[in-house]
């Protein structure tokens, strides 16, 4: 039996397990594909986190908050009708070539890809239906390019303030939005856009710390009403000792958005979650797992004054 006879027979039987391979691995691409719920669902993303040096600029002494590290996450909301991709990194997937191998760019620090990470769930920037971001800051939007496929549902001073010829830059060295300028668009006039039309997921005005700054309600079925902050607060002493940055776009503002914020929740019952609260953020499941169920009472009220 020559060596040129082993190999042909070798080869002869790789080629069926190569053919049932290229069989089976869609088939299997398409069982992960995550299927429309029966009702909402949020998804949580660890997108990294921010060391801030100087607290000071929130108005907080470093011996006045828990920790000067704020965590990013980033957020996917499943609904039967659609989804929604709500705050969408602080560095970009593009930056993080090596899995595992943390990237820091100025104040961030990530390790997991977005995109990897929606794929677990089972989604892809291109099942993504609409693109909301609570504020254009680096941190809310570095991979907003990978979702100009999405329908963009923006304030219009938003939008202007991102695509001005002299765009204030200082907060946005990261950033990645320049496919959104030609994006399908929704400018929201009203204080309140109701996304797919039954109450579940809306989108509120809450100006100040930019001037189209937004924060998310939404209404899980079984884990009761959630309000994602954006940045309306950063750190929960904020809240408590009642601080408003130096930088925001306009601190009287930001305080009147607050007090209408804190009616909303008292009004509606709903947990308020800071998105960069880094110990409450470290609390919450993240994808592939979801909250679509209602905890035990206390589970989730570290937002909560």
């Amino acid at each position: 039996m020559t060596i040129h006879y082993l190999r042909r027979c070798a080869l002869l039987a790789v080629i069926p397990l190569a053919m049932l391979a290229a069989t089976v691995a869609p088939a299997m691409a398409q069982q992960r594909r995550a299927q429309p719920p029966k009702s909402v669902r949020l998804y949580v993303f660890d997108c990294g986190v921010l060391n801030i040096v100087d607290p000071e600029r929130f108005r907080l002494q470093r011996d006045e908050i828990v920790t000067n590290i704020m965590a990013a996450p980033c957020f996917l909301i499943a609904h039967p009708k659609g989804t929604l991709a709500w705050d969408v990194g602080v560095i970009p997937d593009s930056a993080l070539k090596t899995p595992g191998i943390p990237i820091g760019q100025g104040y961030a620090v990530a390790t997991k890809p977005l995109k990897a990470q929606m794929a677990e769930a089972g989604y892809s920037p291109a099942d993504i239906t609409f693109l909301a971001i609570s504020h254009y800051h680096y941190d809310h939007l570095a991979n907003a390019n990978q979702f100009a496929g999405a329908t963009w549902l923006a304030r219009q001073v938003e939008r202007d303030a991102m695509f001005a010829e002299l765009a204030p830059t200082k907060l946005n060295y990261y950033a990645n939005y320049s496919a959104l300028k030609d994006s399908k668009t929704i400018i929201l006039k009203e204080d309140e856009y109701d996304v797919f039309g039954d109450g579940t997921v809306i989108l509120k005005s809450a100006p100040g710390h930019t001037a189209g700054h937004q924060v998310l309600f939404l209404k899980l079925a079984k884990t009761g009403p959630v309000l994602l902050s954006g940045d309306l607060y950063h750190y929960p002493e904020e809240r408590s000792l009642n601080r408003v940055p130096t930088f925001d776009f306009n601190q009287e503002q930001t305080a009147q958005s607050r007090a209408a914020i804190e009616v909303f929740l008292k009004k509606t019952d709903a947990q308020l979650w800071i998105q960069h609260d880094y110990v409450g953020n470290s609390k919450l499941k993240k994808a592939p797992a979801y909250y679509d169920r209602r905890h035990p009472a206390g589970a989730l009220t570290w937002s909560r004054l």
